[in-house]
């Protein structure tokens, strides 16, 4: 890495990689959730994050970039723990309790990503890429 635009590209296809196995957990999720309210805060969430891939590919295709890259490993940590809870047997509200905490872990782990590329952007006067960022955040 020679330079922070190197850098905050090489960044974009890490987070492009954890929201698009997002979009395939979250339904898993909702599936496993036995609250009807938390099965459509779920089902809301995949809708946004499908709304997340959208800005990246817009942010690739300004940049000419491949949006490809290799897997997010830090996101598929944290999905593998919630996966744990997917498959748990036991008390329903408290497998729903699991989720939420595999929820929250996910998404603390996305805001500290976007945060760091918004930056990113903003030092680079990136202002569009810096705006679509901002509205994931």
């Amino acid at each position: 890495m020679d330079s922070l635009r190197e850098l905050f590209v090489e960044q974009l296809p890490d987070l492009y990689n954890a929201e698009n196995q997002l979009v395939k957990a979250l339904p898993k999720m909702a599936k496993a959730a036995s609250s009807s309210e938390l099965q459509t805060a779920f089902e809301n969430h995949l809708e946004q994050t499908r709304e997340h891939v959208d800005r990246l590919e817009t942010i690739f295709e300004s940049f000419d970039e491949d949006p490809e890259g290799e897997t997010c490993k830090g996101i598929a940590g944290l999905l593998a723990e919630g996966k744990q809870a997917i498959d748990a047997d036991g008390d329903a509200d408290v497998k729903d309790a699991w989720l939420i905490a595999a929820a929250q872990r996910v998404e603390h782990y996305e805001i500290a990503a976007y945060g760091t590329v918004k930056r990113m952007a903003s030092l680079l006067d990136e202002e569009e890429a810096m705006r679509l960022v901002e509205d994931t955040l």
